[in-house]
């Protein structure tokens, strides 16, 4: 953090005459009081105010910027100082002047003259006033950069949320798209439906998900979709069974999360297997959360290596950091379990 005089703008012009109204009313009450003369307690506030604003200032748009954060203590020291002693010159003979002979009345002596004793006390007086009203500042400099760096944060997230959603599943509309084409040098009747089905799929992928959330509903209708192309493309070898339980109604999703290991499992599960193939996939909500589960053979190819993962991958791990930037952590529970040659991964989130 800095000071410059353009980060003075950050505290608007009407909170500095409110603080030096309400700071200038309680210190002509406060003498007024103790001299029981409020006339001449406004009188030397008067004549003082603009020394304590001058000096205040003085030190907040220069000696700081320049002096403080150029790391020139010493001159910094020397500057602070020299400026308060000549506004206490000026206090002294302007209150001698224009006031009373007496400046320093609340003294333990009568002053008509300048001395050290008064000096250093009317330094202090000023010094103090400057500490204040540069502590005030640095707290609103404070503040107003924590929010600046939280509102970076959060811009970088979005951006950040806006990219990986990006990166999903572009792979498989090439492969549709290269099915489609197949589809059509058959002149196979299954074209218009694949388009069609292509064509929601995308549409939703595109313009419903650059919000946060998304309906559960309509997550579960594009997955619908996309399992709807899946069997087009595998005809009889592909078995899946989808169930749901629990009220999906109302309740709202992080976009393409759930489609995202649905595709994987297509992709290990179905594209590297021979003969028939048997997806299970279960939606479960209860107590604001959806409990779902996913589960695909294993890789013909790959079922007695040790250097397979499914869990692993550029899909899997943007899901992943979806999952810990849109999520608190005892929002979401994500686990990969192979058993028996079947890979199964199962997801608790809140839809609430």
């Amino acid at each position: 953090m800095n000071f410059s005089s353009g980060k003075l703008s950050r505290i608007p012009l009407r909170y500095h005459v409110l603080f030096w109204l309400t700071y200038f009313l309680f210190n002509t009450f406060r003498w007024g009081s103790y001299f029981n003369d409020y006339w001449y307690s406004l009188k030397t506030n008067l004549l003082g105010f603009p020394i304590h604003m001058t000096l205040c200032y003085l030190n907040i748009l220069i000696f700081m910027p320049y002096l403080i954060y150029r790391k020139k203590y010493i001159l910094y020291v020397f500057a602070i100082l020299s400026s308060i002693f000549l506004m206490v010159i000026l206090k002294f003979n302007l209150t001698y002047l224009l006031i009373a002979h007496n400046v320093w009345p609340e003294g333990p002596e009568v002053i008509t003259k300048l001395t050290l004793n008064y000096s250093i006390e009317m330094m202090m007086g000023e010094l103090y006033v400057m500490t204040f009203v540069t502590a005030i500042k640095i707290t609103f400099d404070f503040l107003n950069e924590q929010k600046r760096v939280t509102d970076l944060e959060k811009s970088q997230l979005e951006t950040e949320l806006l990219f990986l959603k990006s990166q999903i599943s572009p792979h498989f509309f090439f492969n549709t798209l290269n099915n489609i084409y197949a589809l059509s040098v058959e002149k196979s009747n299954k074209t218009p439906k694949v388009v069609i089905k292509l064509s929601e799929l995308m549409r939703y992928m595109l313009y419903d998900t650059k919000s946060k959330r998304q309906s559960l509903e309509n997550e579960i209708l594009c997955i619908q979709n996309y399992l709807d192309l899946e069997r087009i493309r595998n005809d009889d070898r592909l078995e899946v069974n989808m169930s749901i339980s629990g009220d999906i109604h109302d309740k709202e999703i992080a976009p393409i999360i759930l489609l995202t290991f649905i595709e994987n499992s297509f992709k290990h599960g179905v594209n590297r297997n021979t003969g028939k193939v048997v997806i299970n996939i279960n939606f479960k909500v209860k107590d604001d959360f959806l409990y779902f589960t996913i589960s695909n053979p294993m890789p013909e190819i790959t079922h007695h290596t040790d250097n397979f993962n499914q869990s692993s991958g550029i899909g899997i791990e943007n899901v992943k950091k979806r999952l810990e930037l849109g999520y608190n952590k005892n929002e979401y529970k994500l686990s990969f379990k192979n058993k028996k040659n079947i890979f199964v991964v199962k997801l608790k989130i809140k839809v609430a």
